[in-house]
């Protein structure tokens, strides 16, 4: 990674680099051409301009010998008058043919420039074509062979300064892309710590940028998998603790049995055949409540009258409440049928009335009601008992817990009840929640999809 931005990096800067030089150079070159073939100064420019004024007026190149006894540039600012005078040039013009036609020396000698001097003069435009030439000699005079030398001078100059400004260019990069790089080494880091069973380690973020939301992101994974990880060991803790007590039972009659000590009769088997079907219960549990969380779990989805399945739930358990005096009260609103598992829905509200009765008091109440709405069905369940400590809220539904772990196996419940109520709501489209009742008492409500619903 960190090669791949440096060579990114490089890349960006040579090609930064290469096209200022040769922009520059392009321009440097242009620059000087015009310089040389103009006459470089401002003075014998400012004359090359009233030459061709004059030829352009008069068609030709007669009375031309008086603009060259006036100082250069003059009518165009004190500055070219000034550098004429600097200057101390002879100045011949001749016409198209090289005949020179005037000369500010004196006496003027108007002869025919060479190729050589050709090749020296300013060209004279005038309608396109070339009129004329302008012989500067004297003063500051360049040939073909000074534009060359000035050219490869501003040409390495423009190479060192590339060459310059990448280096620093390359440094700049290579010490920004380890900047950069640095977080990433570190999630890095912690993600090789984690893999060899460290979820420990926690990103130092800072910043609002993309590697911060990455650090973040990095953050809850490891939280995530650290709770998950908490959670399988808690689970395991808690289904060996389920499986101890029954299994300890049974070996116990068991060897009671065996060794005389109780009598084999159908009496002393009955501890033994609770406990094994506590046993069945508690893997019917963990099957079903594994096959839920893995979307694996088989439903029997078909019309079934919902009000007519919570009347007959709270029928099976209405004994359970008499031996209590706890009343079971429902308010209940006949449904069209709802496509749904009625075996599992059965479940849901069996574990739900079962949880109720075992936190009612004796002499109190446990309420049913059953409303409808245009998209959705809602089933609560409220009893009268204690409630819901606040910290238990969020963990009701976890698997194995108890509010109150004193109670809860005295009273046959192993901390599965709840948990599989909520998978099956969730197979069904719909959800199941806790609450605290305003009034008192815990409130539970299993939210369905009305489908099927007119």
């Amino acid at each position: 990674m960190r090669l791949r931005l440096l060579l990114s990096f490089t890349l960006v800067v040579l090609v930064s680099v290469a096209s200022v030089v040769f922009l520059t150079r392009q321009g440097a070159v242009s620059e000087v051409r015009t310089f040389m073939v103009r006459g470089g100064m401002a003075d014998v420019a400012n004359l090359v301009e009233l030459l061709e004024e004059h030829y352009a007026q008069n068609g030709t190149w007669a009375g031309v010998q008086r603009l060259l006894r006036l100082p250069h540039g003059q009518g165009r600012g004190s500055q070219g008058a000034m550098m004429g005078t600097m200057m101390d040039q002879r100045l011949r013009v001749a016409d198209s043919t090289g005949s020179v036609v005037a000369d500010s020396a004196t006496p003027p000698e108007f002869s025919t420039l060479t190729a050589a001097e050709l090749e020296q003069a300013i060209p004279l435009q005038a309608g396109g074509k070339t009129a004329g030439y302008l012989l500067a000699e004297g003063g500051m005079t360049f040939s073909s062979s000074d534009e060359a030398f000035l050219i490869r001078r501003l040409n390495r100059a423009a190479l060192i300064a590339g060459l310059v400004g990448g280096g620093l260019a390359l440094l700049l990069s290579l010490l920004l892309a380890g900047r950069l790089l640095q977080p990433i080494r570190a999630l890095t880091g912690l993600a090789g710590r984690m893999a060899q069973g460290d979820l420990s380690q926690r990103a130092q973020v800072q910043g609002t940028d993309e590697l911060a939301r990455l650090g973040r992101a990095f953050n809850e994974m490891a939280s995530s998998l650290e709770q998950a990880q908490a959670s399988r060991r808690a689970m395991t803790a808690d289904i060996a603790h389920e499986l101890r007590n029954p299994l300890s039972i049974q070996r116990a009659h068991l060897e009671a049995l065996q060794d005389g000590i109780y009598p084999f009769t159908a009496e002393n088997l009955e501890p033994v055949l609770q406990q094994n079907l506590l046993l069945t219960r508690l893997v019917e549990d963990l099957h079903t409540l594994a096959l839920a969380e893995a979307g694996q779990l088989s439903l029997d989805l078909q019309p079934v009258d919902l009000t007519t399945l919570v009347q007959e739930s709270l029928e099976r358990f209405r004994p359970q409440a008499d031996e209590r005096d706890i009343r079971l009260e429902a308010e209940l609103q006949p449904l069209p049928p709802l496509r749904v598992d009625p075996q599992r829905i059965e479940q849901i509200l069996g574990n739900l009335l079962s949880n109720a009765l075992r936190h009612t008091p004796d002499g109190g109440r446990v309420r049913v009601r059953l409303q409808p709405d245009s998209e959705r069905v809602f089933v609560s369940v409220h009893d009268s008992g204690p409630g819901i400590p606040e910290e238990a809220l969020e963990k009701i539904f976890e698997r194995f817990y108890r509010a109150d772990r004193a109670r809860s196996r005295s009273q046959g419940g192993a901390g599965l009840g709840l948990s599989i109520a909520r998978n099956l709501a969730q197979a069904h489209g719909g959800t199941l929640r806790a609450a605290n009742h305003p009034q008192g008492g815990a409130v539970f409500t299993l939210e369905l999809p009305a489908v099927g619903l007119e």
